[in-house]
């Protein structure tokens, strides 16, 4: 059995080895908060790979704080499209209004002030504090838990208060005790030590402490690993059951008419609001046929040519979409805009719709 782990000992460790093992990305290469605040939005619940476009997208046609701030709705939407998770880019449009509003411009290097922006909670506000400006601020994420939880034996669900308590004070004392100094890399660049020690704890869950088959042999703090000299690598963290998923049917019609297609903008208060969307209907309880679908959502008479049929999950829920293609026929459109695949190109769409767009050719 070793030793109980002491954050004192090994901070120091994990910044040596997040310097010499840091991914090249390319919110590394920058201290400016705007761009490291836009990163760590985008990564929550996404994957590195996955955000890498976006984040490059983003800051070259939003690189200041100004310029979100003064973006239309439709820009910051398309910029977002297929990112998901969309009340985020709109927070990020008023936590820029906010800046503007209350620190002429430039971004806050105070935590307190970070975390009053909207959007931005306790780990973001850390993560912004450290990251750029080299505080002394706990981080808290699904990596860190994993690492901290394993290297300190902690038992329990980290979703409790108690156990969530116990683990923002470890981060605490490992971002307190890692030191001041400069933090130098090859190809990145760090505020200082701070910074890549909380980088580095998010690296060491990502890269090596992962949920199944981690690489303990690469680990630079195994030999002080609880979880590791107790054979419990793969019963911590602790993992709550998961909630039974709901199972949803929806119909979709695309309507077209002349080489041109009817969407329509989804209105306010509902998920996805502002993004466009191919007329649909959900059918779970109805089990409404395609026509009649068509004469609830447009009220003509028509036969309905199914073009595709696919399913995806949000949260707890597993949404079955099948699509329809209809030719209208006379001279009478439906409400809404009918554009062309050269103009659809330009509205911002979700999740699952881009797909039915792209299928459109």
């Amino acid at each position: 059995m070793p030793p109980i782990p002491k954050a004192t000992e090994l901070a120091p460790r994990v910044v040596k080895w997040f310097l010499s093992n840091a991914r090249d990305l390319p919110w590394r290469h920058t201290l400016d908060p705007y761009a490291i605040w836009v990163s760590e939005i985008m990564l929550q619940q996404t994957q590195v790979k996955t955000v890498i476009p976006f984040w490059n997208r983003w800051m070259k046609r939003l690189p200041t704080v100004a310029k979100l701030a003064r973006a239309k709705e439709s820009t910051i939407l398309k910029l977002w499209e297929g990112l998901g998770y969309y009340r985020r880019c709109r927070n990020l449009q008023k936590g820029a209004h906010q800046i503007m509003a209350r620190h002429e411009g430039e971004f806050p290097s105070g935590h307190k002030e970070i975390q009053k922006l909207t959007g931005i909670g306790r780990y973001t506000a850390g993560a912004i504090a450290s990251i750029a400006f080299n505080q002394a601020r706990p981080i808290l994420d699904g990596n860190v838990i994993r690492v901290l939880t394993r290297l300190h034996g902690i038992e329990g669900d980290p979703k409790s208060k108690a156990i969530n308590d116990a683990l923002w004070s470890l981060a605490a004392d490992y971002v307190s005790n890692c030191g001041r100094g400069a933090a130098k890399a090859k190809s990145v660049t760090f505020a200082g030590k701070r910074s890549a020690l909380n980088q580095g704890l998010m690296e060491l869950g990502a890269t090596v402490c992962q949920p199944t088959q981690p690489n303990c042999e690469e680990c630079p703090l195994s030999d002080a690993c609880m979880a590791k000299a107790t054979d419990r690598i793969n019963e911590l963290p602790y993992r709550s059951p998961r909630a039974t998923t709901t199972s949803r049917e929806f119909t979709t019609i695309v309507l077209a008419d002349g080489g041109r297609y009817l969407i329509r903008r989804r209105p306010k208060g509902v998920i996805n609001e502002g993004f466009w969307e191919f007329p649909n209907l959900e059918t779970t309880e109805s089990k409404a046929k395609p026509a009649e679908v068509c004469r609830e959502l447009f009220s003509i008479r028509a036969k309905p040519i199914r073009i595709d049929r696919f399913e995806h999950s949000v949260t707890r829920y597993r949404f079955r979409q099948t699509v329809y293609r209809v030719n209208l026929e006379g001279n009478t459109r439906p409400k809404g805009d009918w554009l062309t695949l050269a103009e659809l190109r330009k509205r911002p769409f979700f999740s699952p719709q881009i797909r039915i767009f792209d299928s459109l050719g």
